[in-house]
């Protein structure tokens, strides 16, 4: 939007900040929650930031808040304008905190630690992107054992103890890796579908934390997943796939993906109905991304139909088909479209508890806390988040919610407790 006459060419000054600081589009998209390409998107203009995108990237690249709001530019391609809270004393601060809540960013990319930081940087997926690209030697093991193995590392996701699967994910790639190389027939196939999962969980991970190897994942994880000729895992392997298109402003082709993939899935059967079921879901959320209310709400309709069709059944590896489940994304496709208070009675409803997961617990709070925050509500939204880190510490830490936490921090009136639990999940140094 405007701010009086005002427009900036946001992605010209953000570009030059950018390279003045000598870092790659990749370095400050995964510090900010962006591909390489979105922020290349950015710079250029074709691409818009809304408010909370805009300050994480002027905190991340040290620039002063109203240099991107208050900069009109004579011509050339143009990014809209946002608003931000009046007051010289609040912009301060929030350009304060806001630098430190993203410093673990900036650790990750530069290599050093902000004075007074406890706990340093959090990123379990920081060596995952070195793996994916050369994996440790290993040696074949039988297939039971290499069950056993990704049976481990899918227990440490839904538990959320991502530091544990990120030490994990690069053995248990390797010896999937070289057991499927010795292994032919109906073994490589099965050993395949093991692969595949293997890579969906390491395409998780990187999600998470906003790091671009997701991309290298989730294509690994697809094409593992055709070789297992098994429709489970393809459909596990093509919904990571979508979210890294997503991620990249590949909103419409991530949909037609996941709607052909859903499409191919036989709906009478339990186990590919209630992948199907994800599959829309996540296409559901997809399409609300780009504002597209009616795609994503249809998408949502056709979900909860097929749901209430059968008994609750686990869904794909990391996520499962329930009415808790839809529930939990239609409140997320309503934050997304920009309705956050059609969810308000959804939210009613939610019996949270029910989730079978940490993991989806924890993600479930999370939506209800954007929901909460997008209606000016901030008593419970930190209590949505304190939430989170009851069911999942390592949650919490995720960047998407230190810049949640950070952004309470702002706020003209205090929430009690805000601070403490900014400094104990990384938003804020020690």
């Amino acid at each position: 939007m405007d701010v009086g006459s005002a427009r900036v060419d946001i992605g010209a000054i953000l570009r030059g900040a950018r390279c003045a600081a000598r870092l790659t589009q990749a370095q400050v998209g995964q510090a900010c929650g962006y591909s390489a390409s979105a922020v290349s998107r950015i710079e250029s203009g074709r691409m818009r930031l809304d408010h909370a995108a805009l300050v994480r990237f002027a905190a991340f690249l040290h620039l002063p808040l109203d240099r991107l709001i208050a900069t009109p530019v004579p011509g050339g391609p143009m990014v809209d304008t946002v608003e931000c809270p009046s007051g010289e004393e609040d912009a301060v601060r929030r350009r304060e905190l806001l630098t430190g809540a993203l410093a673990a960013g900036t650790t990750a990319v530069v290599g050093t630690a902000p004075a007074g930081a406890a706990s340093g940087p959090f990123d379990p997926a920081a060596g995952l992107e070195d793996a994916l690209f050369r994996l440790p030697s290993a040696a074949p093991v039988s297939p039971a054992r290499l069950v056993q193995q990704a049976a481990a590392a899918r227990s440490d996701f839904c538990a959320a103890r991502y530091t544990s699967l990120g030490r994990a994910l690069p053995g248990l790639l390797a010896a999937a890796s070289a057991t499927r190389d010795a292994s032919s027939g109906r073994a490589r196939e099965q050993v395949s579908m093991v692969l595949a999962r293997a890579y969906v969980l390491a395409a998780e991970l990187a999600l998470k934390q906003h790091n671009d190897a997701a991309w290298v994942a989730a294509d690994r994880a697809l094409a593992a997943a055709r070789a297992s000729g098994h429709p489970v895992p393809i459909g596990e392997s093509s919904r990571v796939l979508a979210i890294t298109m997503r991620r990249s402003g590949r909103c419409p082709a991530a949909v037609r993906l996941l709607t052909q993939e859903a499409a191919d899935l036989d709906v009478d059967r339990s186990s590919t109905g209630a992948v199907r079921t994800t599959l829309l879901l996540t296409a559901a959320y997809t399409a609300a991304t780009s504002r597209d209310r009616a795609t994503a709400l249809g998408l949502l309709d056709e979900a909860q139909e097929e749901t209430e069709r059968r008994q609750a059944v686990p869904g794909l590896f990391t996520v499962d088909a329930s009415q808790t489940q839809v529930d939990v994304y239609r409140i997320g496709v309503l934050n997304a479209l920009g309705t956050p208070d059609e969810g308000v009675k959804v939210a009613a409803r939610l019996n949270i508890d029910r989730m079978p997961t940490a993991e989806r617990r924890a993600r479930a709070w999370t939506d209800t806390a954007r929901m909460w925050h997008a209606l000016g509500d901030h008593p419970q939204t930190f209590a949505a988040l304190r939430k989170v880190e009851q069911e999942a510490p390592q949650e919490a830490r995720r960047p998407a919610l230190r810049a949640l936490t950070a952004d309470l921090l702002y706020l003209p009136a205090r929430v009690p407790g805000v601070r403490e639990f900014a400094a104990r999940t990384g938003a804020l140094p020690s």
